[in-house]
């Protein structure tokens, strides 16, 4: 077994060592999700998401807000987006899987960033060239999830420059270098490009009110690294005479090796499952690299049974792959009482994966040919 580090970082550009949230949360200053927002949130989507209900998106800020704003017939749009730096994997999905939800269950349109530049910025080896083929071939997996083209503009930072920046330079003239240095931990080793990047990233939760000469409120689901971005902008928002965007928090999807960090396909692949992969490199993945919560022999775990808590394919059934609440419980207790193997449970998962991806890629394909409805333009 690895020995896991004990030492983690939470930042927009890396998670690394053991997550724990009940730290963020104090750390971040953000809010635990609880009874009474879910129930709000039930009450006008009639269901609950199964993420919510598992705590995959646990924290928040200002949800009731944007749910008082809702009540009052002032509805919000959403804002997320993704940082085109490689190939998707699973744990891009999560979040991107309960923005629909969101999108189909508040009729809400959605305002989707790429943010090219910053990978750009940030990434040494990184080219324009490289960012602007990632744009696109990510652009294909966010069509493929099925979010209404109509509802949908999709935003590039290098493309809609003249759209984003005049927002942006607003906010850049609101926050100082000091305050960035401290949210992120730069240093004059940064490039200025690097410095500027939060004012990018801050403007979207405003572009619908500028274009509509009012205040709409703007809801933002996001993985709880990229919160420091919307934290320094917050006080800003306010300054410049807009709403301060509600945000709901998201966990990281493990990588296959063990329940630290957070999955990455951007140099490490092996450790991540993609969109684009095969039926049989699933397979592989599965069963030569997910981390087991079980025995060493199959007679000790008969006898002691598993761990769900710490076992890889489990937690991607739990986050991802297994909607169903019954199921689930079925799983967890036929694992820990032994009855269910680690090499069934990863079967299991490798059909659901492999069921995902056969839709998913077909779809992407199609999205090929309607990239240009959900282009801002």
């Amino acid at each position: 077994m690895k020995k896991e580090s004990t030492k983690s970082s939470v930042t927009p550009w890396e998670v690394k060592g053991r997550i724990d949230y009940d730290r963020l949360i104090e750390e971040f200053g953000v809010e635990r999700l609880n009874s009474f927002t879910l129930d709000r949130i039930k009450k006008h989507a009639k269901e609950l998401h199964f993420m919510l209900k598992r705590k995959i998106f646990f924290a928040h800020r200002d949800l009731n807000w944007v749910l008082d704003e809702y009540e009052k017939g002032n509805h919000f749009f959403i804002y997320t987006g993704r940082g085109p730096s490689g190939p998707i994997h699973l744990g891009h999905l999560g979040t991107w899987i309960f923005t629909k939800w969101l999108q189909d269950k508040f009729n809400a349109e959605l305002w989707f960033q790429f943010t090219d530049d910053e990978k750009f910025l940030f990434k040494q080896n990184m080219s324009m060239e490289d960012a602007e083929k990632w744009t696109y071939e990510n652009m294909l997996d966010v069509i493929a999830l099925g979010f209404d083209p109509k509802k949908t503009h999709f935003i590039v930072d290098t493309k809609n420059a003249d759209l984003i920046y005049p927002v942006a330079l607003k906010f850049a003239k609101k926050i100082n270098f000091s305050t960035v240095k401290a949210a992120f931990g730069m240093s004059n080793e940064n490039n200025i490009g690097q410095i500027f990047y939060t004012s990018m990233q801050a403007a979207p939760a405003v572009i619908p009110s500028v274009l509509k000469k009012k205040n709409i409120p703007c809801l933002i689901p996001l993985a709880i690294d990229q919160d420091p971005h919307f934290r320094v902008a917050r006080d800003v928002y306010m300054k410049l005479g807009y709403y301060k965007p509600a945000i709901i928090h998201g966990m990281f999807l493990p990588p296959l090796s063990g329940v630290s960090g957070k999955m990455d396909s951007s140099g490490d692949q092996i450790n991540s499952i993609l969109t684009t992969d095969s039926p049989k490199e699933v397979e592989m993945k599965i069963k030569k690299y997910a981390f087991s919560g079980g025995q060493a022999t199959i007679e000790e775990h008969r006898k002691k049974g598993g761990n769900p808590d710490i076992d890889v394919s489990f937690q991607y059934l739990r986050m991802l792959f297994e909607p169903d609440d019954e199921k689930l419980a079925k799983l967890e207790k036929d694992y820990r009482s032994g009855k269910l193997l680690t090499s069934e449970l990863k079967e299991i998962l490798i059909k659901k994966i492999n069921d995902f991806l056969k839709d998913h890629q077909a779809k992407r394909k199609l999205a090929e040919k309607q990239i240009d409805k959900f282009l801002y333009k």
